[in-house]
């Protein structure tokens, strides 16, 4: 049905659905929500007391009561409190409006919820989880996993159509739109607002023309989020040719609206941040936010100097500083919400009604609940770009089976590890074949071809430090059967180029993931210092400065193990070579260091991966194990066979805020060149800090490390907060892996502060080394 205008706004009939925990600086998100506070001298006087009615009251004679509830982030939850109240006062209402979290508060309490059921719902969220935006890395791919753990940079753009683009959103609404299908499953059938236990409108912008659109009918969950669309925080909601954002925007407290629902009395909730001061104004990121307080400051005035004093009250929480982002202080937003309304009973008290009246409202409100729903088919809709279908057989959620939330959310969490869709969404219609669940992918509009810039970059205290410039390119579904095109570029210090092209075999052998083959390349240099050997601990004794160049082609045949990690086994062909560059103390063996090799064989690699996080991970494992073997024939040392070892782990686990990292890396190999110097490194930040980089050489490496870390707080827009720690570590090198000894170990340790930015990880730290000396560091990457 069109959009019918009336007075420069929009009925917006939602004719079908196809389709923050400070997770943005606090301000920003506080302007875009949120409505400034009502400013006192513009305030309208809340009226006097009225007349209670009395238990024989003719009903008839009651005015039509609209509840109006603002937008204001996190700072809505204090809605909750405001209809605890009205609940125990016997308080009915008769319509409900609402804008952005106020749109979803009244929503869900329009759709039959009762107020204690939104507090016990709302207070157990993990906000933080629900506003991440991607699933939790334990539930990505291991091609998405391995994404991650090797390109710590998070800042994805895309190249589409010979533009760049970049996100329409910071934060992913999958979780809330989850949340948002589960709740209002009861009322999955009523497409008509006004049918539901309280007749209902939520407010939305649309962004291509900025009027006013009032949702009256269709998909009440697509509704809720469209109305709660921050633009540059959550992506905008598509609907035909139009583009839903937040309501904010236009009317952050619908007054009007709920005047032409035929609402003769009302209660406003006003929960808007309050317009900052000077010292707001000291940055980029301030003034955006004031300016847009500033417009919004207008529409609410307005709609507050449209109540008539005497007849409508307006509450106003109490909130201090309590921010739009403190989704995780939900008690206390409640709570300020309870405590606003008790100061206002005798006014509220006007509007309530005798026991038997109420109860008789509240069970015509909330109804009986829905029938368990069959599913007739599973549909997957929505992207152009991938093929779905290809997903189908690890889907739970089956035809013939009752529908089930939790099967539904993790079906959608699947979908989303993909990393192809802006979102993923779900829900259950009836359709010519019956109850049809239907998946919605939309694809992201800066896909198929996804970039992302980071760097690496070490100084330290005695003068050594590199730099690098890395990018990323990956380009999805190539084919049908989904093959993938990865690229990664390093210049600076340590060049890299690496390619490989991913390609699912479908052939399922009985199992629920697919085989892949993978043909890959690598070419990488890097710089060693040659240290003497009778004096490896003393750093300035370094001989040479040897260039190191390799190059490898492989081919592997491999399976994921569900989300858990993978296995490849493949063929490799491997040029390696070697120069000195620079020598500053001339002896016999700088002969060796001038060489050539080529090696073929195998390999065997196995990863598992559940780590939460690359960086910083709270909890979690992750343990890898390669073998290398095969032919080695060298222009000017000795040839034969060669084996390789690699194997590496990390447990972390975390207490309460404290969090514990155990690592540990040992790698042995037997080779015939003898060039007296290994091709494994120690040294460096947590790699036996206080040593300089690679100062420690061989062919066999033991290494382990114990971190210690807390989080001091979030910093959402730019990082997950700031964390300081400190390393106990120990380790050391031996040409032969006959010459291990555990009494040759070399200790460091080190203490931190650091940051998981978008660029990688940053770290300013100190480390000591007994046996290497003090140095000061600043880093940005994995160590």
């Amino acid at each position: 049905m069109p959009a019918v205008f009336r007075d420069s706004r929009a009925v917006f009939r939602f004719a079908g659905a196809s389709g923050l925990p400070a997770l943005m600086l606090a301000t920003v998100l506080a302007a875009a929500l949120a409505a400034p506070a009502v400013l006192a001298q513009t305030v309208p006087p809340n009226p006097p007391p009225g007349p209670v009615p009395t238990p024989a009251a003719d009903q008839a004679q009651r005015p039509k009561l609209a509840l109006v509830l603002s937008g204001g982030g996190a700072r809505g939850l204090a809605h909750v409190g405001v209809l605890k109240v009205l609940e125990r006062e016997h308080i009915p209402v008769d319509i409900v409006t609402g804008t952005s979290m106020g749109a979803i508060i009244g929503g869900l309490y329009a759709s039959g919820m009762s107020a204690e059921d939104l507090d016990r719902e709302l207070s157990r969220i993990a906000w933080d989880r629900l506003f991440a935006s991607r699933v939790d890395r334990q539930d990505l791919s291991q091609r998405r996993k391995e994404e991650d753990f090797e390109f710590s940079a998070t800042i994805e753009f895309g190249l589409r159509d010979g533009e760049v683009r970049v996100p329409t959103g910071t934060l992913s609404s999958r979780g809330l739109e989850a949340l948002l299908r589960r709740l209002t499953l009861p009322v999955r059938n009523v497409r008509q607002f006004d049918r539901l236990p309280t007749p209902f409108r939520a407010v939305a912008t649309d962004m291509e023309n900025g009027q006013e659109r009032i949702l009256a009918e269709g998909d009440l969950a697509l509704a809720l989020r469209s109305s709660m669309s921050v633009p540059g925080v959550f992506a905008p909601v598509e609907w035909e040719d139009r583009i839903l954002g937040d309501g904010g925007l236009v009317n952050n407290l619908p007054v009007d609206v709920a005047r032409e629902m035929g609402a003769t009395r009302l209660i406003a909730v006003n929960v808007g941040t309050p317009v900052g001061g000077r010292e707001t104004l000291n940055s980029l990121i301030g003034l955006t936010a004031q300016m847009i307080n500033i417009l919004t400051e207008q529409n609410v005035q307005r709609s507050i100097a449209s109540m008539s004093a005497g007849e409508d009250l307006l509450i106003t929480p109490q909130l201090g500083k309590l921010t739009s982002g403190d989704f995780d202080k939900a008690r206390d937003f409640i709570r300020a919400g309870e405590e606003a309304a008790q100061a206002l009973l005798p006014q509220l008290r006007a509007y309530a009604v005798d026991d038997k009246t109420y109860a008789d409202w509240q069970f015509a409100r909330i109804g009986l609940k829905p029938p368990a729903v069959v599913l007739a088919a599973v549909k997957l809709e929505g992207s152009d770009n991938t093929n779905p279908e290809r997903f189908r057989s690890q889907l739970e959620s089956k035809p013939g089976q009752v529908f089930n939330n939790e099967t539904a959310e993790r079906d959608m969490r699947f979908l989303s590890s993909s990393g192809d869709y802006n979102r993923v969404d779900y829900h259950v219609e009836q359709r010519a074949d019956g109850e049809t669940l239907v998946f919605n992918m939309e694809d992201k509009p800066w896909g198929p071809n996804y970039f992302r810039v980071g760097m690496d970059l070490s100084t330290d205290s005695g003068g050594d430090s590199f730099f690098n410039l890395r990018l990323s390119h990956n380009r999805h579904w190539l084919t049908s059967k989904g093959t993938e095109w990865r690229n990664q570029i390093t210049i600076g210090e340590t060049p890299r180029l690496y390619t490989e092209l991913y390609h699912p075999l479908g052939l399922k052998l009985g199992v629920a993931d697919d085989w892949f083959v993978s043909a890959w390349a690598e070419a990488n240099q890097r710089k060693q210092i040659v240290y003497d050997d009778n004096d490896p601990d003393n750093a300035s004794l370094g001989q040479a400065r040897l260039v190191r160049r390799d190059g490898t082609l492989g081919l592997d045949v491999g399976q994921p193990w569900g989300r858990w990690g993978e296995v490849r086994l493949g063929v490799i062909s491997q040029v390696r070579h070697a120069k000195p560059d620079l020598i500053t103390v001339a002896t016999p063996a700088m002969g060796k260091l001038r060489w050539t090799s080529y090696e073929r064989g195998f390999r065997l690699r196995t990863v598992v991966d559940q780590l939460d996080y690359a960086n910083f991970p709270q909890h979690g494992y992750r343990f890898t194990v390669e073998a290398q073997g095969g032919r080695q024939d060298n222009r000017n040392l000795s040839s034969g066979r060669f084996l390789r070892l690699n194997m590496d782990g990390n447990m972390v686990r975390s207490f309460g805020g404290h969090t514990v990292s155990l690592y540990a890396r040992a790698v042995g190999s037997q080779q015939p060149d003898d060039t007296g110097l290994g091709g494994y490194t120690l040294g460096g930040f947590h790699q036996l800090s206080g040593y300089n980089p690679n100062q420690l050489s061989g062919n066999s490496l033991l290494f382990t490390r114990a971190t210690y870390y807390r989080r001091l707080n979030d910093q959402p827009f730019l990082s997950r907060g700031f964390f300081v720690g400190g390393t106990l570590e120990a380790g050391n090198t031996w040409l032969s892996r006959r010459d291990i000894n555990i009494k040759d170990l070399r200790y460091a340790s080190s203490v931190f502060l650091g940051s998981d930015t978008g660029l990688g990880p940053l770290y300013v730290g100190i480390g000591y080394a007994p046996r290497g000396g003090t140095a000061l560091y600043v880093f940005i990457g994995r160590p």
